[in-house]
């Protein structure tokens, strides 16, 4: 496997309105394919995501007074504790530095909703989260459509399950206003670089580790059978998840942090 010193940049931004015009330069060449901006900058994407999201679930169990918020949450805390997982998996095959904290705009929607209660808090939780989910939704069928790396790919996949399944618990719940909600996801505020990206690690601190939840319904990625680029193993079956069963790798112990 071969890897530029280049895939050791981190992302410059990471927001609800990154878009850069060329973010296909390849920055690294590994074996399941080459690595572009766009698909580092997703892995740390979903990372991200799981960071503020994550916490949220937790808060809403607590904080939620309807039926459709508490059980909206037990779907953030499951999907992204799976996804956080495959992102921890992948990333040091693909020598991507993760996160161990979310975007200042994304721990500012963590912020503002520990300071609500009632039904303030229930509406704002699924329509703040409704956005953001729908705000990443056109970026995974993006990376999905158009990598060629084979891990970040397999990684879409698990993502386009996830998110779909928190947009709709998010509907559920019958609190989101689809006309602000969508006209939020489609035309974010411009926001500085720096409040869109969630900040690189100091050098020796442990990794974050999302903990899945006591009987989790979602899976990490099986990487053991994503061989390359045409996601195919050995004995011709497809390497990604869903389509041939594995058990997961036992993973390496890893610090948890919080």
């Amino acid at each position: 496997m071969t890897l530029t010193l280049a895939a050791l940049a981190y992302p410059s931004m990471l927001g609800l309105n990154t878009v850069t015009a060329s973010q296909t330069r390849i920055v690294a060449n590994t074996q399941w394919g080459p690595l572009t901006e766009q698909d580092r900058d997703f892995v740390v994407r979903v990372r991200a995501a799981g960071l503020w999201e994550y916490p949220l679930g937790q808060i809403g169990l607590q904080k939620g007074t309807t039926a459709g918020v508490k059980e909206a949450s037990k779907h953030l805390i499951d999907g992204h504790a799976a996804l956080d997982a495959s992102c921890r998996k992948i990333a040091p095959m693909l020598n991507i530095t993760l996160p161990n904290v979310a975007s200042p705009q994304q721990e500012g929607f963590v912020t503002q909703l520990k300071g609500e209660s009632g039904k303030q808090f229930d509406t704002d939780f699924a329509n703040i989260l409704r956005m953001t989910h729908g705000s990443i939704f056109n970026t995974i069928a993006k990376i999905r459509s158009t990598t060629k790396n084979s891990l970040v790919r397999a990684l879409a996949n698990q993502a386009n399950d996830t998110v779909l399944d928190h947009i709709t618990v998010m509907e559920k719940t019958g609190l989101v206003d689809f006309d602000s909600t969508i006209f939020q996801q489609t035309t974010p505020p411009k926001l500085p670089t720096d409040d869109l990206t969630p900040p690189a690690p100091p050098p020796g601190q442990p990794e974050v580790v999302l903990t899945p939840p006591p009987n989790p319904t979602s899976s990490t990625l099986n990487v053991d059978g994503i061989n390359g680029p045409n996601d195919t193993r050995k004995d011709g079956t497809s390497g990604i998840p869903g389509a041939t069963p594995a058990p997961s790798p036992t993973p390496t112990p890893t610090p948890t942090v919080g």
